[in-house]
């Protein structure tokens, strides 16, 4: 059974559109668990456009399944990172100008220094997952430099408009799970998943968590918070069709 994580950067984006305090990323965090979240997950951006420094070390203190944070190979971030001592970390690209994760990690590209971060963030207890396109080579770069646990970035079968591309997207992230599975990585997948596509992925056993935020956070605006956490998991759960708006 898939595993839920919970995103609430987004409760924190309409926080600091006012610069307030409402809507609290925290408590969306606990209805979250309270919902059925398996875990939560944060963002700490270089640029602090959502999540604050305040955010992760409290909800380090409340968080009662799993805190999982995402963050660029920063040393600065790694810092707090080491303080915080969130149950992973999430290595993941950033850009200032994108909205969003636009992609996975070139780990290849960038080994030496990913290995030499990943090594840290061991050695304070953290378990550690590289935020990955569906790349055998990455996946494999990613087995060599130690990782724990690869996300498959989904961002691509998320976007397919046709039957063929979107099959083909599906291909290639059931042959990454495979290959990162057989090499003794955990495999979670996320990035624009939502209540319509999310159901096909679960047929990959490989798969056993799913990290989804945007796509709850909007549900939430019009149901509530628990009721779309509920309809998410249930979908994980029992492949249930995607609920009527």
């Amino acid at each position: 059974m898939p595993r839920l994580g919970v995103n609430v950067d987004h409760v924190a984006t309409l926080r600091q559109a006012r610069g307030g305090s409402d809507p609290d990323p925290l408590y969306a965090a606990m209805l979250a668990e309270l919902a059925g979240a398996d875990g939560i997950v944060v963002h700490l951006r270089e640029d602090r456009r959502h999540i604050q420094d305040r955010d992760l070390t409290l909800l380090k203190q409340i968080v009662r399944t799993k805190l999982n944070l995402e963050m660029a190979a920063d040393d600065a971030i790694a810092k707090i990172a080491l303080q915080v001592k969130p149950d992973m970390v999430t290595l993941v690209p950033e850009r200032r100008q994108e909205l969003t994760t636009e992609g996975g990690l070139a780990v290849h590209e960038q080994r030496e220094r990913l290995k030499t971060m990943i090594q840290l963030l061991h050695d304070a207890g953290i378990a550690v997952s590289v935020f990955i396109d569906p790349d055998l080579n990455q996946v494999r770069a990613a087995h060599k430099i130690h990782a724990d646990y690869i996300e498959l970035h989904t961002g691509r079968y998320a976007n397919t408009r046709r039957l063929k591309e979107e099959q083909q997207e599906y291909e290639a992230l059931a042959q990454a799970a495979k290959l990162a599975y057989k090499l003794g990585l955990g495999v979670s997948a996320g990035h624009g998943l939502n209540y319509h596509n999310v159901s096909h992925l679960t047929h990959i056993p490989e798969i056993v968590e799913f990290n989804i935020g945007h796509s709850i956070i909007a549900r939430a605006v019009l149901v509530g918070l628990e009721r779309a956490v509920r309809e998410m998991k249930a979908l994980l759960t029992a492949r249930l069709p995607a609920p009527r708006p």
